[in-house]
């Protein structure tokens, strides 16, 4: 079975904020990494090209195979903030209806702009969702 093509890279993650085009979306995923960074207790790394992740832990397939990936991260996508709580959303209706303007998929959650939502519930969301992980996987980082 092949590997995760998504990897930590060298990129340091305030630059490539510093590269997104779009002004309001740069100032977003800017104050997004200071709270992550705050919540998580995490260094921002880059994993991949686009997303910017918090900590680290390590999964097995129920094939055998282990894998690596970071408990929380983000990415400002042209389009909106995607915004990654690995647990997913399944059980977060109620405070999901506290949230915003957002829409979600299975750990994605999609944001058009920081002040379409409640930062202080984005915040809960995210720690919840670190603390699921931390409780659930072994934790490299974080």
């Amino acid at each position: 079975m092949a590997e995760n093509k998504t990897r930590v890279t060298e990129v340091d993650p305030r630059e490539f904020i510093a590269s997104v085009e779009h002004p309001t979306r740069r100032a977003d995923a800017e104050a997004i990494l200071e709270i992550f960074k705050r919540v998580t207790g995490c260094e921002p790394k880059m994993w991949g090209d686009s997303i910017i992740g918090f900590g680290r832990y390590r999964y097995e397939y129920k094939s055998g195979r282990k894998d690596e990936w970071m408990l929380t991260g983000f990415a400002p996508r042209k389009a909106n903030l995607v915004l990654y709580v690995m647990p997913g959303y399944e059980d977060k209706g109620e405070v999901l209806g506290s949230l915003g303007k957002h829409r979600i998929g299975k750990s994605c959650l999609y944001v058009n702009k920081l002040a379409d939502v409640d930062v202080g519930v984005l915040e809960e969301i995210v720690a919840e969702g670190v603390a699921e992980m931390r409780e659930r996987y072994e934790v490299l980082e974080g």
